[in-house]
């Protein structure tokens, strides 16, 4: 099998994900979630917003969700850049 490799171009930005969960999480969580921004859906999701240094720290995020014993609905990557930023602000 031919080798593969991915090549990503650094953009300068930190990366900001969006990680929803089912149920609604009070703001009182927002120190354990720090830096990330919390909204709760109108359907009943939480969604958890904020710029993520590195994969690990992804990791370190999803294993709170873990350890606080709620659905992981989705994770998703914004794209970089300023818009990003902004969405996140927005809330």
């Amino acid at each position: 099998m031919a080798e593969q490799s991915i090549h990503r171009a650094d953009t300068g930005w930190p990366a900001v994900y969006q990680i929803r969960i089912e149920g609604h999480l009070g703001r009182a969580w927002s120190g354990w979630f720090a830096g990330l921004s919390i909204a709760l859906e109108d359907n009943g999701d939480t969604l958890l917003t904020g710029e993520v240094v590195d994969q690990a720290a992804l990791h370190g995020l999803l294993k709170q969700v873990r350890d606080l014993g709620v659905p992981l609905v989705s994770v998703n990557r914004l794209e970089p850049g300023p818009s990003a930023r902004q969405t996140e602000e927005g809330d």
